[in-house]
């Protein structure tokens, strides 16, 4: 699995809902060799027709960096994203979000055309959604680590106070 731990985190999340992933894909091929730039995670889900793009960061950079780049970034991904799933018929729609650890949605709802989500977002997400899920009945396919690590997390919160100093 390439790319880093977030990167791969939103690829099982997006896997898990039935959602066919394609993560650190590399598009615009340059005739000299090389490429455009690179998509971190795009998953499309043929049920519902949806396409989502994401761009997962650590950074902290500034906020005009941040435009610069993900402007960049997504206006790959809309040229490029429709061949991705050559065959299927993909909505002309892409949801493309920031996934931001270090930033506040304050003062910036979107960044570079997209919609800003923050890690503590995606977490809240993914924890509501596992903590009904049985670990002995309904475990977490154990290809997707990082989700069944954080089923876990979810199925013993008792333990996960204790482990942080609280009295439960």
């Amino acid at each position: 699995m390439a790319g880093n731990h977030l990167e791969n985190l939103v690829a099982e999340w997006f896997e898990y809902q039935g959602f066919f992933v394609r993560q650190n894909v590399l598009v615009g091929p340059r005739p000299n060799g090389g490429y455009e730039g690179e998509l971190d995670v795009v998953a499309f889900h043929p049920g519902r027709r949806e396409l989502v793009h994401i761009e997962p960061s650590l950074d902290a950079d500034t906020w005009k960096r941040r435009e610069e780049r993900y402007s960049r970034k997504f206006e790959l991904g809309r040229r490029h994203i429709p061949r991705l799933f050559d065959g299927l018929p993909v909505p002309e729609e892409i949801d493309q979000i920031a996934l931001l650890v270090f930033a506040s949605k304050t003062n910036h709802a979107s960044l570079g055309g997209g919609r800003i989500m923050l890690v503590d977002e995606l977490l809240e997400e993914i924890l509501r959604a596992l903590r009904t899920k049985s670990v002995a009945r309904a475990a977490v396919p154990e290809h997707l680590p990082n989700l069944r690590t954080l089923q876990f997390v979810a199925s013993y919160p008792d333990a996960m106070v204790r482990g942080l100093g609280g009295e439960k």
